[in-house]
């Protein structure tokens, strides 16, 4: 009985022994395939953080955004949120020289900051509030964010910014240059001249990396 205990034992570790053998070659192979997945995906993804930083500090470069921040959500604010934007790009479009690049952009609406406050107080006052109206060209965090088929990545950008009140509502957001500004928020169509300007500014592959982006696709004016 002893000698057939010990027969079963060793016959179970030959067969074990042969089990691994036989498939030890493919459980390595898999192992190792497993693993340089994992390594290739985590290059891949590292190579890719590195690629969309490098494209947010080019285009953080070359253009300068634009944000009015309601008060806050209730509907009259929001209303009035919409009627500061209509004023200020009334009047950008009436008084910017014509076809500037970005630096003169830039630093024509720098040089007029207090005329485009005076035309957002008024906007606002026009809606019966007295909230405090404030105006500057500052460098703030965007989440990434789509204009029609366009998606910018997150990062800091420079751009106009407009606070009425507490600043504590939704806000609306366009490009100022190149001119991405939307006034048919129905369609979000991008105006065909700045996006040839942005074609310009961009090499081949970063605009076809910012048009290829369609995962946030389409937020509309609001976060």
């Amino acid at each position: 009985m002893y000698k057939n205990r010990k027969f079963n034992i060793n016959g179970r570790r030959k067969w074990r022994l042969a089990a691994f053998e036989k498939y030890a070659p493919g459980i390595c192979i898999a192992l190792a395939l497993i693993l340089a997945a994992l390594v290739t995906g985590r290059v891949c993804s590292r190579a890719e953080m590195i690629s969309r930083a490098e494209l947010q500090a080019h285009l953080a470069e070359e253009v300068l955004r634009f944000h009015v921040l309601a008060n806050s959500d209730s509907e009259a604010d929001q209303n009035q949120k919409l009627a500061v934007r209509d004023a200020v790009l009334d009047y950008l479009e009436a008084e910017m020289p014509q076809d500037p690049d970005e630096e003169e952009t830039e630093r024509w609406i720098r040089g007029h900051v207090e005329e485009i406050r005076a035309v957002s107080r008024d906007a606002a006052a026009a809606s019966g509030t007295d909230y405090p109206v404030s105006a500057a060209v500052t460098t703030c965090w965007f989440p990434d964010k789509t204009y029609g088929d366009l998606t910018f990545p997150a990062g800091n950008y420079r751009a106009l910014r407009i606070e009425i009140g507490e600043a504590e509502g939704h806000n609306w957001w366009c490009v100022l240059y190149p001119a991405l500004c939307f006034m048919d928020s129905t369609n979000a169509v991008v105006p065909e001249e700045g996006r040839q300007k942005l074609k310009n500014i961009l090499t081949e592959e970063e605009y076809s990396r910012i048009t290829a982006d369609t995962k946030f696709r389409i937020r509309w004016f609001f976060w």
